[in-house]
């Protein structure tokens, strides 16, 4: 449980937008305050949403071996639904910008005005739950686990899944000029390449959910 919902979780935190903002508020007037709020922020949608989608899932008592075909069957329909969403945005590669236009989305016109109050909602915003850290919670929500190795569990993945806010604002902490340089140019090939991560990441995801529904309902 804990490898597989880890891998799940760092998968979950291959997010360009996460470390674009990141580098944005550390290289703000106030970086580390600004930093440091967008990391409560994103602690705090990771934790809320885990939480009650976690009890959510545990009510439903999929957890019991007498559930063990629900349970599968709910993994395998999560991976063939990340699968499916991941060659559905294959299929559609983004827009090449428009140098011309503004970016008019809501988290990028608060990020352009770091500060950190703002910093804290588009820390909640960037971090709302997507699918492949459903998928990690579900592994662990339908784990028969007792409630150390659960919490040990969900505060693994709660840590992986914020992994693009923290690690940068702790190198910022031991070398604030290399890790501004480095995570400009890091942030300039994930601008590059962003798309084809997000497919990976959700085929790689959907693949691993796949696999694992088909080997339990058929063992």
């Amino acid at each position: 449980m804990l490898l597989e919902s880890a891998g799940l979780a760092l998968l979950a935190s291959l997010s360009p937008t996460a470390l674009l903002i990141a580098a944005v508020y550390l290289g703000s007037a106030r970086p580390m305050r600004t930093a440091v709020f967008y990391l409560t922020g994103a602690l705090v949608m990771t934790v809320v949403t885990g939480v009650v989608i976690l009890v959510l899932l545990r009510s439903l008592d999929l957890s019991h071996p007498a559930e063990r075909g629900p349970r599968y069957e709910l993994r395998l329909a999560l991976g063939v639904a990340l699968v499916v969403v991941g060659l559905v945005v294959a299929k559609r590669p983004p827009r090449p910008p428009d140098p011309t236009q503004p970016k008019q989305g809501l988290i990028s016109r608060m990020a352009a005005s770091p500060a950190p109050q703002s910093a804290f909602i588009v820390g909640i915003l960037v971090f709302a739950p997507g699918a492949t850290f459903l998928a990690a919670l579900q592994v662990i929500a339908t784990a028969r686990a007792g409630l150390e190795l659960t919490l040990l569990a969900m505060l693994i993945v709660v840590v992986i899944n914020v992994l693009l806010v923290w690690m940068p604002l702790v190198l910022y902490l031991l070398a604030p000029r290399p890790t501004t340089r480095y995570l400009t140019a890091f942030n300039g090939w994930l601008r590059a390449n962003g798309h084809v991560v997000l497919v990976w990441a959700l085929l790689v995801a959907g693949s691993i959910m796949v696999g694992n529904g088909i080997y339990g309902l058929a063992t």
